[in-house]
């Protein structure tokens, strides 16, 4: 049994998220605010996945752990964000986070998942690696931000 639950996020775990992010040292990019988030969640409700623990005796409100966006865009599932609290991990919550991330990608279609990550960060790619996902090497990603 884990010590957590999986669960849709919803816009009471915003500012946790973020918070999440910045704790787990995971690299700001420019749409780690509230506002991208409302706007995913507008977009498609079930797309930030949140861990948490238990509610704490202590002040009664459970803790987010860890997250991932399992984003949908018709055609293909994409994984960003995965995040999970330092004291968390090498626990298994990463992966479950990812295999709830698939069962609900799979459920809405999805025949091809894929996940970002930054070419310096060899844990995580061995992470992803670990879990069955294959390193595009004739693949480069090109973005172009607005903000």
């Amino acid at each position: 049994m884990s010590d957590w639950l999986i669960r849709a996020g919803g816009v009471e775990d915003l500012e946790a998220v973020l918070e999440l992010w910045r704790r787990s040292c995971a690299l700001p990019t420019v749409t780690d605010d509230l506002q991208s988030l409302r706007t995913l969640l507008l977009a498609d409700a079930g797309a930030l996945l949140v861990a948490e623990t238990p509610v704490e005796p202590t002040t009664g409100h459970e803790k987010v752990v860890g997250s991932l966006i399992a984003a949908w865009n018709g055609w293909r599932g994409s994984f960003y964000r995965l995040a999970v609290r330092p004291d968390h991990r090498r626990r298994g919550l990463g992966r479950c986070l990812v295999r709830e991330g698939e069962k609900r990608l799979r459920e809405r279609g999805a025949g091809r998942l894929d996940a970002i990550v930054a070419a310096d960060e060899a844990v995580a790619a061995g992470f992803w690696e670990a879990l069955g996902y294959e390193r595009q090497r004739d693949r480069v990603r090109f973005v172009h931000n607005f903000r």
